[in-house]
């Protein structure tokens, strides 16, 4: 079982930056991979970026420059960078563990676990 917790999250104008954060309860945190997803008002559930546990990093088009996944193993906490935010990144934010060494991390299926999500909110 793991639990996550999500913070960070918010208002800012747009152009401004904030970083989420993912804390996850597992010992073994090291060895799995993380994922950020969002869903805006009307939308489904988008793949945002993920994490491996050998470091490696994947993002989806629409956030490619301007956000930054990381990971503090020591801390069992991920992080998301979010950096020249958008109104159009308005969204719940959620974060999600995969306990598999290998899969597709922009599946949302790929995913055992989820966070409660965090609300950003930029404004215009």
């Amino acid at each position: 079982q793991v639990q996550l917790v999500e913070s960070g999250g918010g208002l800012v104008q747009a152009g401004g930056s904030l970083r989420l954060s993912c804390a996850a309860s597992a010992r073994t945190f090291s060895r799995y991979a993380m994922g950020w997803f969002r869903q805006g008002p009307g939308k489904e559930r988008e793949f945002v970026a993920a994490i491996r546990w050998s470091n490696r990093t994947y993002y989806g088009d629409s956030v490619k420059g301007r956000f930054t996944i990381s990971r503090n193993n020591a801390n069992n906490t991920v992080y998301l960078q979010m950096n020249s935010l958008k109104p159009e990144d308005t969204a719940v934010y959620y974060c999600a563990v995969d306990v598999s060494l290998s899969g597709s991390l922009g599946r949302i299926d790929e995913y055992d676990y989820w966070g409660q999500g965090t609300q950003v909110t930029v404004s215009s």
